[in-house]
């Protein structure tokens, strides 16, 4: 199923809702980012840039995507997993997920990927997935929200995704 292939208007992804960028100044962190959907080396893309700081306990750029319209959620029990074709610097970043049963913004389930400055095609199986400051399990049944996360450390974010999709055959 795909989620985004790039062919949406502006930052509106494949399944109608539109990307943001979402940075820690929501909870008075410094760091700072902009998302833009651009060509890079003949693909359309999402791309991620700025810096992470880490001061005023910051520590995070995303962009985010609602997974189904306020209210709803999406089932993606039928998936084992995402597939994702990005490119970046060499870097570590993180996938959050989220479900309406996790009432705290620090809260999701979380799995870490790795990019090249070439595009690559990333599959991480749900059974990937950690809880993140939450006892509940990933809960396949009821997913609200995806984000692609630099986080952790001092950085500059150069991250671009042209395709996500969830996948039936998730094998790395």
């Amino acid at each position: 199923m795909i989620l985004d292939d790039g062919t949406g208007p502006g930052m509106q992804a494949a399944n109608g809702a539109s990307w943001r960028c979402v940075t820690d100044r929501v909870m008075g962190g410094l760091s700072e980012g902009s998302l833009t959907r651009r060509k890079i080396d003949g693909r359309t893309a999402l791309h991620l840039t700025g810096r992470v700081r880490l001061e005023n306990n910051g520590g995070f750029l995303q962009m985010a995507l609602d997974l189904a319209p306020p209210g709803a959620v999406l089932d993606a029990s039928g998936f084992t997993g995402l597939a994702l074709e990005v490119r970046g610097t060499n870097a570590a970043h993180n996938i959050h997920l989220r479900g309406p049963d996790l009432n705290k913004p620090w809260q999701s389930w979380r799995a870490t990927f790795e990019t090249t400055p070439e595009w690559r095609r990333v599959v991480v199986p749900f059974s990937a997935f950690a809880p993140h400051r939450t006892d509940r399990p990933l809960a396949l049944t009821r997913l609200a929200r995806i984000g692609l996360v630099a986080i952790g450390q001092a950085m500059m974010v150069d991250l671009a995704l042209s395709r996500l999709e969830l996948v039936a055959d998730a094998h790395p």
